[in-house]
């Protein structure tokens, strides 16, 4: 096994790993983590990734509907043993589009704040992508049943309007008991 293996004969700080760039040439990204999504009204949104426990895609038939609970609330999942409830995002923040659960997967984004874990179902995942503090602006022309969650908005690079939920005011909200 050893007459395999090549060894060089240059002192260590000379051996090259065979990467493409070189460490100085990597940036580190501005900004913090947030993963982006689409709702069924069309409309984007992110979430801070340091609020996000886990991202998942959920079988219709995985999540257990439960009798006389509030409408927003698709149902129950087990997650790793923990029972969380599942929510419709879109309906919770009030757009009228139900999301389609007639298909093999939902997203959920299962947020987290102290010991209180929700699944918020949505129409698609987009990608995690560093968004920077710096830009975000008062949101503009926001409908007002969703203003109490929304912290602010971007413009993304296809002038796109990307709007930053607040988990917390999510979690919190009193609409949960309604």
């Amino acid at each position: 096994m050893a007459e395999n293996q090549k060894y060089s004969d240059s002192p260590p700080s000379q051996i090259t790993l065979g990467l493409e760039q070189s460490v100085e040439a990597v940036e580190a990204p501005e900004g913090e983590p947030h993963l982006r999504f689409v709702l069924s009204s069309g409309d984007e949104f992110a979430l801070p990734a340091i609020g996000i426990r886990e991202v998942m895609q959920q079988e219709p038939e995985r999540i257990t509907p439960i009798p006389n609970a509030s409408p927003l609330l698709l149902g129950t999942i087990n997650l790793r043993g923990e029972i969380i409830w599942v929510a419709d995002l879109g309906q919770f923040l009030g757009y009228p589009n139900m999301l389609n659960t007639d298909r093999s997967d939902i997203p959920v984004i299962a947020i987290e704040d102290q010991e209180t874990i929700l699944g918020l179902a949505v129409d698609k995942l987009g990608a995690m992508q560093w968004l920077d503090l710096d830009t975000i602006q008062i949101p503009q022309n926001i409908p007002d049943h969703i203003a109490p969650y929304i912290q602010g908005e971007w413009i993304d690079e296809k002038n796109d309007y990307v709007r930053l939920l607040d988990q917390i005011a999510i979690l919190r909200s009193a609409r949960w008991v309604a």
